[in-house]
């Protein structure tokens, strides 16, 4: 296999994981019933608010293939391609969503604040555009300490809107911050499309403003997100300053799983799905000398097999003990919250 074969078929098997564990997590979400979905009692498996980002796997597999275990990432509240991406462990984060403790946060996080810094995965958030400034802040812990490492910052095109987001990109300007932001711009802010709340041409266009270099690329094609991280990331690492990548893609489900998103136009998604990134890939990859069907199904075999594997042991898994509610809060000393 070429050395283009092989770089494409690695970004397609990231793809894949984290496609199939999404479409496990969102069959479990809704009480489905497949294997995946309802418990012997008849309940959904998973606990809480669950954003899938189906269709966007190309702009996390691009991006964090270029990042070493040391690196910082932070994530949004649709971050579960970002984590499988960095290297967090796939079965841990199904426990996480099924609420069990054996989970990344002992199963009291949920989808929406998965963390684990063994990878440098420094949490999703619930909080629309909160983890800019929490990646500025780990930014500038690396620069001051003299480090090699960046952070990665993923947030959505409904974060360029809210205040942070220009503090987050003026303090990295201003101290030249070893931090590349990641706009995956889904067109969409919860169930409201962005175009017509955004002034102006969007996040890339905001960034070159305070003077950061910006890169605006097809978030669709995994190839393309992969060049231009790799070139964004080799800037920052070697101390250039902030950089922002601005990548145009499409959030194929709705806000949550249980969303039929019957406020968009079919006519609008129908579009979308003829640029999936997945099947782009797989086109890519066998019009390449040595690109062989075969490849990419044990690929898709080996994940489907690793997500049936975690759903299992997430179902399994531990409830977490009651006394686990008492840990991870914040003690004042007066004891009320008990």
């Amino acid at each position: 296999m070429t050395e283009a074969a092989s770089r494409l078929a690695a970004l397609y098997r990231a793809m894949v994981r984290i496609r199939l564990f999404e479409n496990a997590a969102e069959v479990a979400s809704q009480g489905g019933v497949s294997a995946y979905g309802k418990a012997a009692d008849g309940t959904a498996r998973v606990r809480g608010p669950l954003h899938l980002s189906t269709g966007q796997e190309a702009v996390p597999a691009g991006v964090c293939a270029h990042l070493r275990r040391d690196d910082y990432l932070t994530s949004t509240h649709r971050g579960h391609g970002h984590t499988l991406a960095k290297g967090a462990d796939l079965t841990r984060m199904m426990c996480e969503l099924f609420g069990k403790a054996t989970g990344f946060n002992g199963g009291k996080g949920g989808s929406m604040h998965i963390a684990d810094f063994s990878v440098g995965m420094l949490g999703a958030n619930g909080v629309v555009a909160a983890g800019l400034p929490i990646a500025v802040g780990a930014a500038h812990a690396q620069k001051l300490q003299g480090r090699d490492g960046i952070t990665v910052c993923f947030f959505g095109d409904g974060a360029i809107n809210r205040g942070p987001f220009l503090e987050a990109l003026n303090w990295a300007q201003v101290y030249r911050l070893p931090v590349l932001f990641v706009c995956e711009d889904n067109r969409w802010s919860a169930t409201t499309a962005s175009g017509p709340m955004t002034a102006g041409e969007g996040a890339s266009v905001r960034a070159e403003s305070f003077g950061i270099p910006a890169v605006k690329v097809d978030g669709n094609d995994v190839l393309a997100v992969d060049e231009a991280a790799r070139q964004l990331v080799a800037q920052v690492r070697a101390g250039s300053g902030p950089r922002l990548l601005h990548a145009i893609t499409y959030r194929v489900k709705g806000h949550v799983s249980v969303d039929p998103a019957a406020y968009r136009d079919p006519a609008e998604l129908q579009a979308a799905l003829q640029t999936d990134p997945i099947a782009r890939a797989r086109d890519a990859f066998l019009a390449l000398p040595g690109g062989d069907a075969a490849t990419l199904e044990a690929f898709e075999r080996e994940a489907a097999q690793e997500v049936e594997a975690a759903v299992i042991a997430a179902d399994a898994a531990p409830w977490p003990n009651a006394d686990a509610a008492f840990t991870d809060v914040q003690d004042t000393g007066a004891g009320q919250w008990r």
